[in-house]
Order: structure tokens, then C-alpha cells, then sequence
């Protein structure tokens, strides 16, 4: 996936639209991303199916940090906007 493949740290959100835990989120992850300017990128799991077994998405939603090409955070399930705030702040994506 060429978007995750820059320097400039990127939140993949892994959700599904049968999901209900990954619809109680997304407005969180759009108020981070106002707030923050954080890149984000959504990935359909029932259409992406090469993405979520390569990074090996077991449950939804699962949140993939991805900082210079690497993985450096995987959060599974739903978080609190201040718990993902601290998690994105202790991994140097947002300040």
C-alpha cells in the first residue's frame, strides 16, 4: 500500500462495516485527525483481504502506526479518545 510508504507517520484504521465497536470509533479517529492532522487511512476489511492477512488483522478494529515504513503499534479494539491520544503521543506520531 504505496500511502503507508513515506516518512510522515500514518494511522491505519482497520474496520468493517458490519462493525459496531469500528463505528463507535470513526468519529473519534476524525476528531484525532482534525485535531492533530494526523494522516489517516481507512481499509474496508471485508475488501481488502491481502492487507489485513499480511499485517495479520485478527480482530476489529484494529488501528496499524505506521512510522517510516514500519509497523510500531498495533491497538486492537475500541479506545478512548484520550487513550489513543497518549498511545500516538508515546509512539512521537502526534505532539
Amino acid at each position: 500500500m504505496k500511502e503507508i510508504e513515506t516518512n510522515t507517520p500514518v494511522l491505519v484504521d482497520c474496520w468493517a462495516p458490519w462493525c459496531p465497536a469500528c463505528k463507535m470509533l470513526a468519529p473519534i479517529l476524525d476528531e484525532i485527525h482534525e485535531e492533530f492532522g494526523l494522516k489517516m487511512i481507512k481499509v474496508n476489511a471485508d475488501k481488502n483481504e491481502d492487507f489485513i492477512s499480511k499485517f495479520q488483522v485478527l480482530g476489529l478494529p484494529t488501528l496499524l502506526l505506521f512510522q517510516e515504513n514500519q509497523l510500531v503499534e498495533r491497538i486492537i479494539g475500541y479506545q478512548s479518545k484520550e487513550t489513543l491520544i497518549d498511545i500516538l503521543k508515546s509512539q512521537g506520531m502526534i505532539v
